[in-house]
């Protein structure tokens, strides 16, 4: 990302491009989130049919890319400042797969020290956990997951790396840019770097709404790590890679889980 924004750009134009941008994730929970609560019982926002999956996913992608192209019309951010520069070779994607495995254990680490934390102060019970898991089920067909091999193709593919992965790595990179435009000093230091990026995730978090607060936690604290990852590299593809490559390895998870060992399945 460039330090400053040039002299020729208006402050409100950039305005603009970052309320616009940051606003998607908070209507795409709000709608999510409302979506949940009217329904009598949990529907899968990733339909187990093909032909609704490849519909939902198209729709969205639309809806996403036409918002990002109005924003940029205001800002015209450069490739610079959305880090859309490829690293030489192979390194975004074995680092991402790296990454994902860091990401995995802090994710991982902060939900069961929050358990053994809320155990020894007497403070959660199993509905405790329960009210608190992330509501996976809201998002994907977990039957399907363990039933139908497409499905899980499908999610551990398409869903993982491009609809969750670039998508939202590029509203992540795409806000931070605005961000630093219009805060430049909040990027001189690295306090500056991880308040910006905590911003980000906790709307990225917010955005999962429809998990219930235990998905918001979680995402809120994968978004952190994404950030982080995707301003010390300065590279938008490598939060790609270890964002696709978490999500596959969840969904991967999940299906062991539910079908070899059924009897410990919060689902």
């Amino acid at each position: 990302m460039s330090t400053s924004p040039e002299p020729s750009v208006s402050r409100v134009r950039w305005w603009i491009y970052l309320v616009l941008i940051a606003s998607y994730p908070l209507i795409i929970g709000l709608m999510s989130g409302l979506a949940v609560q009217s329904a009598t019982e949990p529907v899968a926002a990733l339909s187990a049919d093909p032909g609704e999956l490849f519909s939902l996913i198209g729709i969205q992608l639309l809806g996403f890319f036409l918002l990002f192209g109005v924003a940029w019309a205001f800002s015209r951010a450069s490739a610079e400042q959305l880090l859309l520069k490829w690293t030489t070779g192979w390194t975004p994607i074995w680092r991402g797969a790296l990454y994902s495995i860091g990401l995995r254990l802090g994710v991982g680490g902060l939900a069961i020290a929050a358990i053994l934390v809320g155990m020894l102060f007497g403070g959660i019970d199993e509905q405790t956990i329960e009210e608190l898991r992330p509501k996976i089920e809201h998002s994907i067909d977990t039957e399907a997951i363990e039933h139908r091999p497409l499905y899980l193709f499908l999610n551990v593919t398409l869903v993982s790396f491009i609809f969750a992965g670039f998508r939202e790595e590029l509203w992540r990179v795409a806000v931070l840019a605005g961000l630093q435009v219009l805060f430049p000093k909040l990027f001189e230091s690295i306090k500056g770097k991880l308040a910006a990026i905590a911003i980000v995730a906790i709307i990225f978090g917010l955005g999962h709404l429809s998990q219930g607060w235990g998905g918001v936690v979680i995402t809120t604290a994968l978004g952190l790590g994404l950030g982080a990852v995707m301003i010390f590299h300065r590279s938008l593809w490598d939060a790609v890679f270890a964002h696709g490559f978490f999500n596959a390895s969840s969904f991967v998870m999940i299906y062991i889980l539910l079908r070899y060992f059924p009897n410990y399945s919060p689902f």
